[in-house]
């Protein structure tokens, strides 16, 4: 199943509409969404590395727009949406003690796991029910989102042929890999905050 997911999103590379369902799925992912855009941008990088850079600024723009949803439900709706969400993925406790931390380390927190594996729109919703700066939030969003996407775009315009090899000669360890730090950001969110 994995497979054909990387295959069909590597055909989708070349189609005029690719660019919006990338952006679609980084937006949501900022805010409600639990697949990270990586599932779309690695394959479409590879397919497309004269596309990559244009890639990465899809990925932070609409990543720090979704963002600024995700920010907006922690802020306005965090006792309906946005507990249900944290209720969801099991971290309710984890994301009171990681409000709680927004009060001295809230620019850290931001930086830091906007670039793990940690899923972004629990720092985005978090950011927003422990009512931390909407002017910073989006400003370090940028920088944490950018540099992530952006290294990506270079990591697959530099070794693209040879990690498109790598991930087609080892299809399943490759996607093995990915599933456990998927599920290790988690993991990581629930117990590291």
């Amino acid at each position: 199943m994995l497979r054909r997911l990387y295959d069909w999103t590597l055909s989708l590379a070349g189609r005029p509409s690719a660019p919006y369902a990338l952006a679609a799925v980084s937006f949501a992912e900022s805010s409600f969404f639990p697949v990270p855009p990586d599932v779309m941008l690695v394959p479409m990088m590879l397919a497309r590395p004269d596309k990559a850079w244009t890639y990465a600024l899809i990925c932070t723009i609409s990543s720090v727009v979704g963002g600024v949803l995700g920010y907006m439900i922690g802020l306005l709706l965090y006792d309906s949406v946005g507990a249900w969400l944290f209720q969801f993925y099991g971290l309710t406790q984890g994301a009171e003690a990681f409000r709680h931390s927004y009060a001295e380390y809230g620019h850290w927190i931001i930086l830091l796991k906007g670039l793990t594996p940690i899923p972004y729109k629990l720092v985005t919703i978090t950011s927003g029910f422990a009512g931390y700066s909407l002017g910073w939030f989006i400003l370090l969003s940028i920088v944490t989102r950018g540099a992530r996407f952006f290294m990506v775009g270079l990591l697959m315009s530099k070794f693209g042929p040879a990690i498109k090899g790598l991930i087609d000669r080892h299809f399943n360890l490759v996607a093995a890999i990915c599933v456990i730090v998927f599920i290790g950001g988690f993991v990581a969110f629930r117990y590291l905050v």
